[in-house]
């Protein structure tokens, strides 16, 4: 049993060891990052962005301050000023630091450098993964992840509520002019003028922007749209099969069929009477047989004009059915954002996040888009899976694994990226889902169950494909490879939602953040040890 209490004597001086190195166990995973990124990581990029001589304080190392946004992102803290403060209170640290405070601008800073550091940053830490060992390529899988934009859906706004909220504001800043000019004199101000007003970041340019992307937007669609019916147009005056209008052309075109159907019999009937009327006058017989409808009661011409009639139900269906809808949005606090549909229902102001990971759970490819839908992304990220690919055998060691592997050999998907044109672009071998794997399952389960019967050629051998044993078998491994970096993103290292605003900046924290899930992976099994990194010095 004690006999009493330790001492506390907070006046005692070195409550901390004089040596740093004594403040954390020689194990402590802290030293791996700093050794990391110290001797194996090339960050130029960030030194490149950095002034050093001419007058002023000496700057921070930014590998120092690399390391503390490491460190921090890994442990779920992506505050600036939170960094700071662990800058001064957390042990681990401290050690990075260096008896080194940095303030949260800096930090705010060299998180916010351009994609392009971000993105060499990221291969520095692939290439390392890769000597390591890491990076099993022969089966990678594609998924997208919704991430929380540095914005509230409640800042979102029509183009309507944009203009209203533009003219405003316009009118706020005239009647604080003129407030000014009665308070100072016309000509004359008061003070300087606040650095945030002359900001272009700032809220006026922010409304200015949005309501430039949904103009270009609408100017945009609206050019689809004509393009699509002078398609049409030429389809039926070539006479080949035509489809469906589009939508938005629907009742202009049925109309122009009725009017051309109508002066087609109309010429018709006028040419039998002429050529009547002139075999009359010439003493012959009447032309025989009945003469041509009237445009009116011409059969042709009533199916085009019900089929008119029925377009134009149909687009006040559609007016009606809009009536409710605002129209598209965007978000006046981060532009680029977007709302996306999120799983289970509801929506989130953000951005979707395409990311290629390999069997060993790298996320060996990934980039920030604005895009809710994620078919589009399909072939641009095959195209950087197989670059990254090719990093990786570059870097591998002898005797590592895959090493006599060609790269990539099966690529899985989701049902998200199904279309024709995915499934026959150029590139390795592929399983994209026709439908949910519930669906999936079942099919697979009875093969001879009848067929849904709807896409083209390759979807339909892929449907098939994905009843087979072997391909079901192959298909079940996408889960587990897709899913898992999202989880220990998300729920492990606490990253949730974006710090910055801006895709530019958005898109640098993401890749630096799916760099930092990279060194996590490689600590975490085993592969980023001192003994690792000896060996790779040697």
């Amino acid at each position: 049993m004690a006999k009493g209490y330790r001492r506390v004597d907070r006046d005692q001086p070195f409550l901390l060891p004089p040596d740093m190195r004594e403040w954390l166990p020689g194990d402590h995973p802290v030293w791996l990052v700093i050794e990391v990124v110290r001797d194996h990581l090339d960050t130029s990029a960030f030194h490149a962005r950095r002034r050093t001589g001419g007058a002023g304080a000496a700057g921070y190392d930014p590998d120092m301050l690399v390391t503390v946004l490491v460190w921090a992102y890994a442990h779920g803290v992506t505050s600036s000023r939170r960094i700071e403060a662990l800058c001064r209170t957390d042990v681990a640290f401290r050690v990075i630091c260096g008896g080194n405070f940095p303030d949260h601008v800096t930090v705010a800073r060299v998180r916010g450098e351009d994609p392009g550091a971000a993105g060499e940053f990221f291969a520095q830490v692939l290439i390392v993964c890769a000597r390591l060992g890491m990076g099993r390529v022969g089966t990678v899988a594609l998924d997208g992840m919704k991430i929380a934009a540095n914005a509230s859906r409640s800042a979102n706004r029509t183009e309507a509520g944009l203009r209203k909220l533009a003219a405003e504001t316009v009118a706020a800043h005239a009647a604080a002019d003129a407030a000014e000019d009665e308070l100072f004199g016309r000509g004359r101000r008061g003070d300087e003028v606040p650095a945030g007003v002359a900001d272009p970041r700032t809220r006026d340019e922010r409304i200015r922007r949005a309501l430039a992307d949904l103009e270009a937007e609408r100017t945009a669609a609206e050019r689809e749209q004509e393009a699509k019916a002078e398609a049409f147009r030429e389809r039926q005056r070539a006479g080949r099969r035509t489809g469906a209008p589009p939508a938005s052309a629907a009742v202009a075109l049925a109309a122009e069929n009725v009017a051309r159907l109508k002066a087609a019999q109309q010429a018709r009937v006028d040419d039998w009477r002429a050529r009547n009327a002139a075999s009359l006058a010439a003493g012959g017989r009447p032309l025989r047989g009945s003469p041509p409808a009237g445009p009116d009661r011409y059969c042709r011409v009533r199916e085009a004009e019900a089929k008119a009639a029925a377009a134009t139900a149909r687009a006040a269906q559609r007016e009606a059915a809009r009536a409710g809808d605002p129209g598209p949005v965007r978000n006046i606090t981060d532009p680029d954002s977007r709302l996306m549909p999120v799983r289970g229902g509801g929506f989130l102001q953000g951005y979707n996040t395409q990311n290629m990971t390999s069997e060993d759970g790298l996320i060996i490819a990934t980039e920030l888009t604005s895009d809710p839908a994620d078919c589009g992304w399909f072939e641009p990220m095959l195209a950087q899976g197989q670059d990254a690919a090719a990093l990786i055998r570059a870097h591998r060691p002898e005797g590592g694994a895959d090493q006599d592997s060609g790269g990539i050999e099966l690529v899985l998907a989701d049902a998200g990226y199904c279309s024709q044109a995915n499934l026959t672009c150029d590139g390795p071998d592929r399983l994209i889902a026709t439908g949910k794997g519930r669906d999936l399952e079942k099919a697979a389960r009875d093969p001879g169950n009848g067929d849904p019967g709807w896409g083209g050629p390759a979807i339909q051998a892929m449907r098939q494909r994905l009843k087979t044993p072997d391909g079901i078998a192959a298909y079940r491994h996408r889960g587990h490879i897709a899913e898992t970096p999202h989880g220990h993103i998300k729920h492990n290292m606490g990253f949730r939602q974006l710090s910055v605003r801006g895709k530019r900046k958005a898109a640098a924290e993401w890749i630096f953040t799916a760099a930092v899930h990279n060194l996590v992976k490689a600590l975490a099994t085993g592969h980023l040890t001192s003994q690792a990194l000896a060996a790779l010095t040697s």
